[in-house]
């Protein structure tokens, strides 16, 4: 469906209206435009829209600009995929049911709200959420081709620590808005256009590796041999368990699904999730891995690790004593075990999700594009300098670890 024969001025207006409790509100004009550049969103397509509008305020009128994002299931094979998989009721019922009680509870200790506030969200094709745009507060997406730095990574980990600990809590006292996110990104349940992505992932960099003398022909056979089960295998590390210390995670915690705001030295001191299409009920160790997978520079991955941990767990106990929780927080020994436990996750992330974080911007493909059944994957995703830079070095390390044994 087109997005210009519903996107109008009336629909808008009855959204704002709604929103904003206000019958007085007129909206005379809106424009309309991308959101995102190509590779920055794969699973919907996001719209800008900014509205002139009229409001009586004190007695006057009052004309103001406001936008906000337009976030649209998408049509064409990346379409039927993202249907099949539910990314869209996930999100929906996160931001419009979950996300604002866990909001309130950190509103009670003084916490700042997760994300932006959801004004409205259809069920109905077209699928849609209409969500506030954070833009005028000027927060913004950091660099994905750099990586985040150190700074960036420690307001980032805090922030989800503070979200899995508000899950916590909202678990002891309404388990059921918590734990009804049953299926991540790793879940039996997803379709095949979706597991076989992963294959075809693993078997193009066990090409690339192949052919890269700075590492063990071995390698690039353990590489080849895992992409028969490389997606079973982080359905494996995903797992819930009944006995673990479980939270709500994210389940797409990487750069571009975090939203930072910055000082006049440009050091970044807000911050605020984006994209709750994955959230699911379940180990920390999974956003925590996939966060070392995907989002640090090179350097801070290599040498703060156990750092940007231990600031996590730190501000995990801390939020979880704040919020009063009865639930037991692990001590940092365990936590470390946890990661341990769930190693392989972070190589399943690093093998086909890092190369679609560290491509060049000019050969970005579509999810359409990888989602296409002709057997080919996204090479110069694997090709480029700086995926080859990252992967050569944590490849020994896996190996290493045996996490490239099957």
């Amino acid at each position: 469906m087109d997005t210009q024969t519903w996107l109008d001025t009336d629909y808008v207006q009855r959204i704002l209206r709604k929103a904003g409790k206000d019958e007085s509100i007129q909206v005379s004009s809106i424009t309309v435009k991308p959101a995102t550049a190509k590779g920055d969103n794969y699973t919907s397509d996001m719209h800008r829209v900014s509205a002139v509008l009229t409001r009586i305020m004190k007695g006057h009128n009052v004309t103001e600009t406001k936008s906000f994002i337009a976030k649209i299931a998408p049509q064409g094979a990346r379409g039927e995929m993202i249907s099949k998989a539910r990314y869209f009721e996930t999100e929906m019922a996160v931001m419009s049911e979950t996300l604002p009680l866990m909001n309130n509870l950190l509103a009670e200790v003084g916490t700042t709200p997760l994300a932006a506030q959801c004004l409205h969200v259809q069920y109905q094709d077209p699928v849609h959420l209409i969500i506030e745009d954070l833009t005028p507060e000027a927060f913004r997406m950091a660099d994905r081709l750099a990586g985040l730095d150190l700074d960036h990574c420690l307001l980032a980990i805090r922030n989800l620590a503070i979200f899995h600990a508000s899950s916590v809590a909202l678990t002891e006292k309404n388990p059921e808005a918590v734990t009804k996110y049953k299926e991540g990104i790793f879940h039996k349940n997803r379709p095949s256009t979706l597991t076989a992505m992963f294959k075809l992932g693993t078997q193009t960099l066990a090409k690339q590796v192949a052919e890269w003398s700075e590492l063990s022909p071995r390698i690039a056979e353990k590489i080849l041999n895992l992409s028969e089960t490389i997606y079973e295998k982080g359905c494996e590390a995903a797992l819930f368990r009944e006995e673990d210390f479980n939270v709500l995670n994210h389940g797409d915690f990487w750069i571009n699904n975090m939203l930072f705001q910055y000082d006049n030295q440009q050091k970044p001191v807000g911050y605020r999730f984006v994209d709750f299409q994955v959230c699911h009920y379940g180990s920390p160790a999974v956003d925590i891995l996939f966060f070392f997978g995907t989002s640090p520079s090179d350097e801070i991955r290599m040498h703060y690790r156990e750092f940007i941990l231990r600031e996590y767990h730190v501000t995990l106990t801390g939020t979880m004593a704040k919020l009063e929780c009865s639930t037991e927080a692990p001590n940092f020994d365990t936590l470390q075990e946890m990661l341990r436990k769930r190693a392989l996750y972070e190589v399943v992330v690093a093998f086909t999700l890092l190369p679609l974080v560290l491509v060049d911007k000019s050969k970005v493909k579509s999810l359409d594009d990888l989602a296409s059944s002709d057997k080919k994957y996204d090479r110069p995703a694997y090709e480029g300098k700086s995926y080859r830079k990252v992967i050569t070095r944590l490849l020994p390390l896996y190996d290493g670890m045996g996490l490239l044994d099957v």
